[in-house]
């Protein structure tokens, strides 16, 4: 029987540790279904969702051993069946942008949590704008909300918060 299983990787940035890490999931007969992987100020961080047989398993994070001895941060762990957790709720997508600064992702965040909205993904950013060299944030999220929530009450107030935090949100249907 499969095993889904999430395994993060983090450390030292290094030539060739993508090849060396999924060569150890073929090796084992397993297959990365879903993976993010981002250089972050010089250290490298690895997400992926694998499937590897049951009998297998071990034997994959025991070949692993091998990068946690070089000093990398490895975890596996099984996921749960959030399919069913998840019936019937909403996707959209959330953009943020705007000048960068404190709090942004932390009052969008919040807001979502209270709402009893889940995050599915989110990915940020801060970048020079291209003439004036002023960071520039940028967020782009994937949220699941309850089939219960009025859409305009929570994204209006997403909006309002914007507002505050002086920055664009727009809150569009998943294509």
């Amino acid at each position: 029987m499969p095993k889904n299983i999430v395994l993060t990787l983090t450390g030292r940035d290094k030539i060739g540790l993508v090849d060396h890490v999924t060569s150890l999931m073929v090796k084992r007969g397993g297959n990365v279904e879903s993976s993010r992987m981002a250089r972050l100020g010089g250290e490298f961080a690895m997400l992926m969702l694998v499937t590897v047989s049951d009998n297998e398993f071990a034997n994959l994070d025991q070949d692993l051993q091998q990068l946690r001895g070089e000093g990398y941060q490895v975890t596996l762990l099984q996921t749960e069946d959030v399919a069913k957790k998840y019936a019937g709720w909403l996707p959209y997508e959330i953009e943020v942008t705007g000048a960068d600064h404190e709090g942004i992702i932390h009052d969008i965040s919040h807001h979502l949590a209270t709402q009893g909205i889940n995050i599915e993904s989110m990915d940020t950013n801060s970048a020079p704008a291209p003439m004036s060299g002023t960071p520039l944030f940028t967020m782009k999220g994937v949220v699941l909300v309850p089939p219960a929530l009025n859409f305009h009450e929570w994204s209006d107030a997403l909006e309002e918060i914007g507002d505050t935090l002086n920055v664009s949100v727009k809150v569009g249907v998943v294509k």
